[in-house]
C-alpha cells in the first residue's frame, strides 16, 4: 500500500486524529499526537486542597511507589531475594523515562523510545547494572569481569555518530578534522585530559569520577570544581575553541538538560571520566541501544514482578503510622489506602516533596534542596522510506546539527539496517528546553499547541533535509512533553544536604530515584533502587 492510500485508509490520519492532543500538520495531512505523561496527575496533586477518602484498604510488607527504573530495580531485587509481600504501584507513567511506544506503518509496527534510548558500557562499580544486563542477555559472558562480552544486537553498530557542520556531514560529533590547527589542538588536549582522568584516583584512593556517584572520590581539591560552572572552568583552563565549547554545551544539554553555563564543572568532567566500561567485543566508549530504547530492560525487570503484585495508579499521600506507613493512592478502581511496613518512594523528588508528609523532618527542604528539573521534548517521526542524504557521510544512529538548540535524532531502526534497509523507519528527535529557565520553559510547554511543539522538536530534521523533503516522507508524528525530564547538577550539587539526608533515610519511608544523585541516568536509578530494596528486606 502506498503512502497516499495508507493515509486515506485511516491507518494514520483518520485513526490518530481522533486521539486527544492530535492535530493535522497544515497542508500535508500528517497527524501530530501530543503526549503529556504524568502532567494531569501531577497538576491535580499540586492544586489539590483536600485528599479523597479511600474506598478500600490493602496490606503488604513493602510498597514501591513508582515503576521507573529505580522502582523496577527495587521490585526485581525483592523478588530475587524471595520477598513476596511487596506491592508495586505503577505511577502515572509505567516505566517512567524508560517508556516507549510503537508507530504503525504500512509494513507493521515500529517500536521507538519516548525517553532514554541508550546505555554506555557499564563501569566496574555498576555491578547491579551488569547483573541485570547478564540476566536479560545483553551481556553474554563474564558479566563482572573487566571485559564482558556483549550481545552484538545491543551494541550500536557503525555508523554510530555524525555531525552537520559547515553545511556538510562529518563522522563523529566533534569536527576536529574540519577546523584550523589551533582549534584542533585544543580538541585533542581536552580529550587527552579527560581520558587521563578516567584512571586518576583521589587522595582517598577512589576514582575521581565514578558511576554510581557515591563511589567517586571525595578529594577536596577536585570537589572544589562543583563550585563553578563548566564553561567558566573551561575558559580558565585556556579552552577557547568555539567548536569545542559548542560541543561541550551540547554534551551538557544532552546529559543534564542545561548548557555548560549552568552545569557544575565537576559534573561536566564526570560525564567523560566516570564510566570507563570496556567490552571484549567492542571498542572503548561503545554504547548499547535497542529500537525502543531502555524500555526492553525495564520490561525485563517488570517481568520479575507477579501480576498480583502490581497496582495501577499513583500515590497521593505517604504518612508514617504506627507499625509502618500508610499510602493513599488513586487507582482506576478508586482511591485505595495501602498499609505497609515500609514504603519505597521511587518517584521524582519534586513529586515526593508534595506526597511525603513530613519530608522536611527527614532533612529535605524542597525550597533549598530540590535539584532543578529540565523540561524535554521527545518527538518520533514515522517516515515512508529515508530522506535523501547529501554528501558522502551516511545516515548514522545518532545525527547532530552543530550549534543547534536541538539534540539531533536517533534512528529507531538503525540496528535492523544491517541486513536490509526497511521500507519505513522512525527518527526520534530530542530537545532539552535549555534556552530559558526550567519554570519558564514548563509554562510555555504546558500551553503550547501541537504546531508550536513540532516547530521546537523538528528543527534539526528540517535543517538537515529541508522542510518539503521532510514532510513528504512523514506519515505521522508523536511528541512526548516531559516538563520535569531530568535533574540538572548545578554548582553546589555535591554538597546538597537534603539529597544526602534522603539517601541516608532508613525508616518506614525510603527513597529510590536518580534524583538522589542530582542527575538522571539509568545507572544511578538502578543503584538507588538496589539500596532501597536492601534496606527494606
Amino acid at each position: 500500500m502506498d503512502r497516499r492510500r495508507w493515509m486515506q485508509a485511516g491507518l494514520a490520519a483518520g485513526a490518530l486524529a481522533a486521539l486527544p492532543g492530535c492535530r493535522q500538520l497544515r497542508g500535508f495531512g500528517i497527524p501530530v499526537t501530543v503526549l503529556r505523561p504524568g502532567m494531569d496527575a501531577g497538576h491535580a496533586l499540586r492544586d489539590a486542597t483536600a485528599l479523597p477518602a479511600p474506598t478500600r484498604e490493602i496490606r503488604c510488607g513493602v510498597a514501591i511507589l513508582g515503576s521507573g527504573i529505580a522502582g523496577l530495580t527495587a521490585a526485581w531485587r525483592l523478588a530475587k531475594e524471595g520477598v513476596d509481600d511487596f506491592l508495586l504501584l505503577e505511577g502515572p507513567e509505567p516505566l517512567g523515562n524508560a517508556a516507549a511506544g510503537a508507530m504503525t506503518s504500512p509494513s507493521g509496527p515500529i517500536p521507538h523510545p519516548r525517553g532514554a534510548h541508550y546505555l554506555p558500557l557499564p563501569s566496574m562499580e555498576s555491578a547491579t547494572v551488569r547483573e541485570i544486563l547478564f540476566e536479560q542477555g545483553a551481556i553474554e559472558a563474564d558479566p563482572f569481569g573487566s571485559h564482558p562480552r556483549f550481545a552484538e544486537t545491543a551494541l550500536v553498530h557503525a555508523p554510530d555518530e555524525r555531525l552537520l557542520f559547515g553545511g556538510q556531514w562529518h563522522e563523529g560529533l566533534l569536527p576536529t578534522d574540519a577546523v584550523g590547527p589551533l582549534e584542533a589542538a585544543q580538541h585533542r588536549r581536552f580529550l587527552a585530559f579527560v581520558g587521563e582522568l578516567t584512571h586518576r584516583r583521589g587522595a582517598d584512593g577512589k576514582r575521581l569520577f565514578s558511576v554510581p556517584l557515591v563511589a567517586s572520590s571525595v578529594d577536596a581539591d577536585w570537589r572544589r570544581l562543583d563550585g563553578v560552572v563548566f564553561r567558566d572552568w573551561l575558559v580558565a583552563q585556556g579552552y577557547t575553541s568555539p567548536t569545542l565549547h559548542t560541543w561541550l554545551d551540547y554534551v551538557c544539554r544532552d546529559e543534564y538538560g542545561a548548557g555548560s553555563d549552568r552545569v557544575s564543572a565537576w559534573f561536566g568532567l564526570h560525564y567523560f571520566a566516570s564510566r570507563g566500561g570496556r567490552a571484549a567485543n567492542a571498542a572503548d566508549g561503545a554504547l548499547l541501544t535497542w529500537p525502543d530504547g531502555l524500555a526492553g530492560i525495564a520490561r525485563g525487570l517488570l517481568a520479575r514482578v507477579p501480576a498480583e503484585r502490581r497496582l495501577p495508579g499513583h500515590a497521593l499521600r505517604v504518612e508514617e503510622a504506627r507499625g509502618g506507613v500508610t499510602v493513599l493512592c488513586a487507582t482506576p478502581a478508586g482511591v485505595v489506602r495501602i498499609h505497609a511496613r515500609r514504603a519505597i518512594c521511587a518517584m521524582p523528588l519534586h513529586v515526593a516533596a508534595r506526597v511525603v508528609a513530613g519530608i522536611r523532618n527527614l532533612g529535605f527542604d524542597p525550597a533549598r534542596h530540590q535539584p532543578p528539573q529540565a523540561p524535554w521534548l521527545v518527538a518520533n517521526f514515522l517516515l515512508d522510506g529515508f530522506p535523501a542524504e547529501s554528501g558522502d557521510e551516511p545516515l548514522a544512529w545518532d545525527n547532530v546539527v552543530h550549534g543547534s538548540p536541538g539534540l539531533g535524532w536517533v534512528v529507531a531502526t538503525h540496528q535492523l539496517i544491517r541486513a536490509a534497509r526497511p521500507a519505513h523507519t522512525v527518527f526520534t528527535a530530542y530537545r532539552a528546553l535549555a534556552d530559558s529557565t526550567p519554570a519558564d520553559a514548563r509554562q510555555r510547554l504546558a500551553s503550547a499547541s501541537a504546531d508550536a511543539l513540532l516547530d521546537l522538536a523538528g528543527g534539526d530534521l528540517r535543517a538537515a533535509y529541508g522542510e518539503l523533503a521532510l514532510w513528504r516522507r512523514t506519515l505521522a508524528v508523536e511528541i512526548a512533553v516531559r516538563g520535569h525530564g531530568m535533574a540538572t547538577p548545578v554548582p553546589g550539587s555535591l554538597g546538597n544536604a537534603g539529597l544526602a539526608a534522603l539517601r541516608a533515610a532508613d525508616g518506614p519511608v525510603l527513597f529510590a530515584h536518580s534524583d538522589l544523585s542530582g542527575y538522571s541516568v539509568f545507572e544511578e536509578a538502578v543503584w538507588w533502587g538496589e539500596q532501597a530494596a536492601r534496606k527494606a528486606i
